[in-house]
């Protein structure tokens, strides 16, 4: 885990795939990355959330204040999140918003569906962008204008282009990743204590990377 940026105020990381941000239901007692951080840097207060399986920057607060700061920012759309992921097929668009309904899936708790709005789903919207075209596959920029559980995944799943080794979601198994393929690229928002807006990055991980270059064959 690479930390891109610290003070006494935030705390910001490269969160790596396959680690939960909280303890997981299912396994309580494996690691997760808020007490991993808290080891090192001491009390702090989460913001957002990725999912386990994504990997990218986050933003955590290193005191109470901070935190309901950022907090109104995220539930505002004022701090701008993008993801970089890799989609099944050929998109016949170059940017495409996406405004599909969503709601968690009764009896399925790690499962979000497309339902309509008197069927409980929740205003959602996400922008893709085409980065790069394959021959079987497309990179895409996501950009999450609200945030709901696996809302990208859905989005691109509904749009008939699910992430490249999502099969909770429609994807067929894939030798290219062992994820589904979606990567927290860049996180702005305003620090809370500057009233400067910034903007952190995180490279491509391993498995993303060596993702693209297959494809690139």
């Amino acid at each position: 885990m690479k930390i891109l940026f610290e003070d006494p105020s935030v705390l910001v990381v490269d969160k790596p795939s396959g680690l939960p941000v909280l303890p997981d239901g299912w396994e309580k007692d494996a690691p997760y990355l808020a007490k991993i951080l808290e080891n090192q840097f001491g009390r702090i207060w989460v913001v957002h959330r990725l999912d386990k399986i994504t990997s990218g920057v986050m933003v955590f607060a290193r005191d109470a204040e901070t935190h309901r700061t950022l907090s109104i920012q995220f539930e505002n759309h004022q701090a701008e999140k993008i993801y970089h992921a890799l989609v099944e097929g050929s998109t016949k668009w170059e940017e495409k918003v996406t405004k599909f309904p969503l709601r968690v899936n009764v009896g399925h708790k790690h499962r979000t569906v497309v339902a309509s709005r008197d069927r409980g789903g929740k205003p959602s919207e996400t922008r893709f962008r085409l980065l790069k075209q394959y021959q079987a596959a497309t990179w895409i920029e996501a950009l999450p204008m609200t945030g709901r559980t696996h809302q990208i995944r859905v989005h691109a799943s509904a749009l008939g282009h699910p992430l490249i080794g999502d099969v909770l979601y429609g994807a067929k198994e894939s030798n290219i990743i062992a994820r589904p393929a979606l990567h927290a690229y860049s996180l702005t928002f305003t620090h809370p204590i500057s009233n400067e807006r910034i903007t952190f990055k995180a490279e491509h991980p391993q498995d993303f990377a060596t993702a693209l270059k297959l494809l690139d064959v």
